[in-house]
């Protein structure tokens, strides 16, 4: 098995992608309350600043800040994971093939991250997690999706309430 080798230092920004083992599914979303509360909950003991964050049904984009000294950014992802799949009742659970690790098979086991480089790469990521619902089909504007931080920055002054309207925007062809 490969060995990843790759430099983290603590206090980074990061961009990640979490999918689910089943691209079809839509437990994220008809689920969102749960999967808020394992968020609330890891964040309690494990602090990171949320910059962006967008869930789709099979699979989530955010972008986190770590505290200076710390860089455990997966530990934080094994734990949302592990809590929101408990906290499912029984007959939203997959079969258990991935029990002992807490996933019990609805995640892909994997993550995908991407440190952010420079404030460019921070607004592409930014913008990218915002867009996501378009791209994918799922409404024709930005801020007809309810599962988005898009709203709290719209608030915040960050974005107008326009941006990422159905103009130029091309959707993704579904898999």
């Amino acid at each position: 098995m490969p060995q990843y080798i790759r430099k983290i230092d603590g206090g980074r920004t990061w961009f990640f992608t979490v999918n689910l083992q089943n691209r079809k599914s839509q437990t994220l979303t008809k689920h969102i309350d749960i999967l808020r509360a394992s968020v609330k909950k890891v964040r309690t003991r494990y602090p990171f600043e949320i910059n962006a964050w967008v869930v789709l049904p099979d699979h989530m984009h955010a972008v986190w800040t770590l505290a200076e000294e710390d860089s455990d950014f997966s530990l934080r992802w094994r734990l949302i994971k592990t809590y929101f799949v408990k906290s499912l009742s029984d007959s939203e659970r997959v079969p258990l093939r991935n029990e002992k690790r807490g996933e019990a098979g609805l995640w892909q086991r994997r993550f995908w991250e991407h440190q952010i480089r420079d404030a460019e790469d921070y607004k592409n990521h930014i913008e990218y997690c915002y867009i996501n619902p378009v791209r994918h089909g799922y409404v024709q504007r930005v801020r007809d999706w309810p599962y988005s931080s898009f709203h709290r920055d719209v608030q915040g002054g960050e974005f107008p309430t326009s941006w990422g309207g159905p103009t130029n925007i091309t959707p993704l062809p579904m898999e």
